[in-house]
């Protein structure tokens, strides 16, 4: 009895020892289903849309083809341009006005005068067509994107797609000085050790020459979910991002919405309109003791004093985005007849959105930063594509539905995140702030120069700056 009392007693000992471990595993495999549960990440519904003409076919399914396409102009086209361009009706600007009440007149008589005689759109054509073109239909409208490779790639190196999204009233051609830096960082003096890229640059549906949407309601939302599927046809299962001004907005909003599919995010400026008492406090007690609310000195310097830079000054700039976030339409018919209003226009926006400070000159600055040439050509795209209009609503479609464009601020971003913020553009998020929804920010970096069209005005510093981030989340 008393062997078998032991026997019995060993194998009650060793049942323990198993079953005791496993219980427990059990039970905290349990607490950590729940936790990951309860912390799920919220992600924007993909859902689908039709942005076709009419009613979407009920059978046959879409052509996924992806075809190429060439950018041509011809003298018909030329001619009436110049038809335009010598009709233009000069008003007088008002002595010592500079910038400040738009457009200088007389500088934009020079502008004119080189557009007519001297802008060669034919040698332009040339230089968009250097990099390859394509089509390819996604929901119902045809979408336009450059993809270009690197010509050589060192043995052993991986090379990282990377979709670059515009804004407004920008378009691809942004992107056409940072392309030769990111996918050949060593022949333009950048750091061998770098990653290489293969760039893709996409036209937002309505701008330049993607089509425009012909169904209301087409939102950053829908660019987002069109941008994924094209990358995906593209045969891309994870991807970098980097974007601007809309760009910015999109690509987040791709990150909010298949955080699976972005390896990182890059974007070089941050809308943030979350308000309440607590960031009324953090931005009065910003003014005497950043430091207590978590802004740095560099910050504090960018960000007051606080309503001249950011309601006089923001007030001064957005007037456009009233019009457009309201009846588009009505103003764009005007752009989309009159080459030197649309110049006007945008031009205008190179100006003071590169350096507020450009407010005080003539020539508003414009060719200290950019040549003729280029802020033509870009003009161009608008003109040729007669996409002004369309441009346009896109204000309205993303403010009727989010005045404050803030909705979806509530879908954090998880993904990794790296922000470069430039001193002249028009609105500063401090690091603090932008944790709000990034929160996974792994590089933020106070650029020494540059405002916001950075791609176009500062191609180096912002491939060095993109550069950095990932090779940062290659390292993770």
């Amino acid at each position: 009895e008393s062997i078998l009392s032991r026997i019995r007693s060993f194998e009650y000992s060793q049942k323990n020892a198993v079953l005791v471990p496993a219980a427990a595993l059990g039970v905290g495999g349990m607490l950590l289903y729940w936790l990951r549960s309860g912390r799920k990440i919220k992600t924007i519904d993909m859902g689908d849309g039709w942005w076709g003409s009419g009613e979407r076919p009920l059978k046959g399914k879409e052509d996924e083809s992806i075809r190429p396409f060439k950018i041509e102009t011809s003298d018909k086209e030329i001619e009436d341009l110049h038809r335009r361009l010598d009709h233009f009706r000069f008003t007088p600007h008002v002595e010592g006005a500079a910038f400040h009440y738009g457009f200088n007149s007389s500088y934009l008589r020079k502008v004119v005068a080189y557009w007519r005689n001297q802008f060669d759109w034919r040698k332009q054509v040339e230089v968009l067509n250097k990099y390859p073109h394509f089509h390819t239909t996604i929901e119902g409208i045809d979408i336009h994107f450059i993809h270009v490779k690197p010509s050589y790639v060192p043995h052993g190196r991986a090379v990282q797609p990377l979709l670059m999204v515009h804004g407004w009233p920008g378009s691809f051609y942004e992107f056409y000085k940072i392309i030769p830096l990111l996918t050949e960082p060593a022949r333009h003096g950048l750091n061998e050790g770098d990653v290489v890229f293969e760039v893709i640059c996409p036209s937002i549906p309505g701008y330049g020459f993607s089509e425009a949407p012909h169904q209301k309601g087409f939102d950053s939302v829908a660019t987002a979910r069109i941008f994924h599927k094209l990358m995906n046809r593209l045969g891309f299962k994870e991807y970098y991002l980097q974007g601007g001004d809309w760009g910015s907005r999109i690509t987040t909003n791709m990150a909010q919405m298949l955080p699976q599919s972005v390896k990182g995010l890059h974007l070089n400026v941050v809308f943030i309109g979350k308000q309440g008492l607590g960031r009324m406090i953090c931005i009065m007690l910003g003014a005497y003791v950043p430091w207590l609310v978590g802004l740095s000195r560099e910050d504090a310097r960018r960000f007051y004093p606080f309503m001249q830079k950011n309601v006089y000054d923001v007030l001064r700039e957005s007037g456009y985005l009233h019009i457009q976030a309201t009846k588009p339409d009505t103003a764009g018919c005007g752009l989309n007849d009159s080459p030197v209003g649309l110049a006007a226009y945008i031009l205008e926006k190179f100006s003071t959105w590169t350096d507020k400070s450009f407010l005080h000159k003539d020539d508003g600055g414009l060719e200290s930063k950019y040549s003729l040439d280029e802020l033509l050509t870009n003009v161009m795209i608008y003109w040729v594509t007669s996409s002004i209009v369309s441009s346009m609503r896109y204000y309205k479609e993303n403010f009727s539905k989010d005045p404050n464009l803030n909705a979806y601020n509530r879908y954090s971003v998880h993904v990794p995140t790296g922000i470069a913020a430039f001193p002249q553009e028009i609105l500063h998020t401090p690091h603090v702030w932008a944790k709000d929804v990034f929160k996974n920010i792994i590089s933020y970096s106070y650029m020494p120069r540059g405002g916001h069209f950075a791609a176009f005005e500062e191609p180096k510093l912002l491939a060095q700056d993109i550069m950095q981030f990932v090779r940062k989340v290659e390292q993770l």
